[in-house]
């Protein structure tokens, strides 16, 4: 009987050190985070302007940490893949997702199979920086702006057509909303990337594109392509003569692309916080903003809530662009 007794007391002190250790466990992990090596998810391949701002992020951030971040590209699916990945991580800031447009608001509305969900699958950190994408013409297309280029459009409806990066892309969505606020007509021709879409471009098997302003910029400026205009609401610094669309004959036209940090759900809000300290602490580094305004990424910097309600407006605006364009994915 002792030994029974014993054996009881044994089991019933394990079993409320384990409670303890699990009920406590959360916490004490976030007051000592990090503790080691953060891997931030790119789920596109390397070279991208996502992977650029990933890396010049990760670099600043990992100083303030004190813990280093390793950049992982997990490429797939449209940036699925990756963000699947970081979806089903174990929520405790050690795998963290650099997001964008696709990833968290045209993809869920594409597909057919939602692989997760943005909101609910996701604890945002920080929304970092927005880049522009512009709107390019082979040279010899007779439009020198956009009201030239709507006039043609126009005049001969069916004639013209744009390429873009892939189907449901944001290059490919920025056209559809622009033929319908401007109520005109283009064929879309997508392609496996910017790169041989450019290629046409610059080739005039295809006369118009919209592209993401970094991987254009060479082009631009060698005469090989003529920007007509971007499509933020404010001007890009490294073409201050580019108008915008918006202010050439479109008002309330805006896209982008942008990066955002999250984190899988049910990370601790402390974990959360000291992620969206250090995101905020790189931002503000003068060497940081130097290098984003080399490819006109806007620095935006962001709290957790305003990353949320930011997702929240993005999958608002695109769900009625998605819908008319009849874009649909498996």
């Amino acid at each position: 009987m002792p030994f029974l007794s014993m054996t009881r007391r044994a089991a019933l002190a394990f079993g409320i050190a384990t409670l303890s250790a699990m009920t406590l466990g959360s916490p004490v992990q976030a007051q000592s985070f990090p503790d080691r090596t953060i891997t931030l998810v790119v789920p596109f391949a390397a070279g991208g302007s996502t992977d650029v701002v990933a890396r010049i992020i990760a670099q600043k951030m990992s100083e303030d940490l004190g813990q280093q971040i390793v950049v992982q590209n997990v490429a797939g699916a449209g940036g699925n893949l990756g963000a699947s990945n970081v979806a089903r991580a174990d929520p405790d800031g050690y795998t963290i997702l650099m997001a964008t447009v696709a990833t968290h608001a045209l993809n869920p509305l594409i597909l057919k199979t939602k692989p997760y969900d943005p909101e609910k699958d996701f604890a945002p950190v920080s929304l970092l920086v927005i880049v522009p994408n512009v709107l390019v013409v082979n040279p010899e297309l007779p439009a020198k702006s956009v009201q030239e280029l709507l006039a043609l459009l126009k005049a001969s409806p069916d004639q013209y057509s744009y390429a873009s990066s892939g189907n449901g892309t944001p290059l490919h969505l920025s056209g559809e909303l622009f033929k319908t606020m401007a109520g005109v007509q283009m064929q879309h021709i997508p392609y496996k990337g910017s790169g041989p879409a450019l290629n046409d471009v610059i080739g005039n098997q295809v006369p118009i594109m919209f592209d993401n302003l970094p991987s254009s910029s060479s082009h631009i400026k060698a005469g090989t392509l003529r920007a007509l205009a971007v499509t933020t609401a404010e001007r890009a610094p490294s073409f201050p003569d580019v108008p915008t669309i918006a202010e050439s004959g479109i008002p309330g036209y805006e896209t982008y692309t942008w990066n955002a940090l999250f984190a899988p759900a049910d990370t601790p809000q402390p974990v959360i916080a000291r992620l969206n300290e250090a995101a905020n602490k790189a931002l503000a580094d003068p060497a940081v903003k130097k290098r984003m305004g080399e490819f006109s990424a806007k620095i935006v910097g962001s709290t957790p809530e305003e990353l949320a309600a930011h997702v929240k407006a993005e999958l608002a605006k695109w769900t009625p662009v998605v819908r008319d364009a009849n874009v649909q994915m498996d």
